[in-house]
């Protein structure tokens, strides 16, 4: 982290276009004194690893209500990876079914929050994966 607040991008890949949940965890972790970088809708993996790059990310978000989380977030790894980010945290949310979270978790999505997951739970983790104190 660069010394300042540490910076989260939230992103939604692919053609879904549910952004509610996004765009409420993204206030979560702005009003939790995170700097965060949402991307708006229809983003390719491709877009979404260079947007981390490019804004020197210390996390990134994913959300996927479609049901393509399971190509998806793999292709969006894949392109972080290719930048180097091979280590940038991920954690995701959306509509993931839990025998979707072990498979994830093999490609590099460190953390699944289904649907009814606490705001401050996410928060938590993201200070506890970051070396943050509350």
């Amino acid at each position: 982290m660069s010394g300042g607040p540490a910076r989260i991008v939230v992103a939604k890949p692919g053609l879904d276009g549910h952004d509610r949940g996004a765009r409420v965890v993204a206030r979560a972790l702005r009003d939790a004194g995170f700097e965060v970088i949402y991307t708006g809708l229809w983003q390719t993996p491709a877009q979404i690893a260079e947007t981390c790059l490019q804004e020197d990310a210390d996390a990134l978000g994913l959300s996927c209500h479609s049901g393509a989380h399971m190509t998806l977030f793999p292709d969006v790894i894949d392109e972080l990876r290719a930048r180097g980010l091979g280590e940038l945290p991920v954690f995701a949310g959306g509509i993931v079914g839990p025998e979707d979270i072990a498979p994830l978790a093999e490609v590099g999505v460190e953390k699944v929050f289904p649907p009814g997951s606490r705001l401050p739970d996410i928060v938590a983790w993201l200070r506890e994966r970051l070396g943050i104190a509350a």
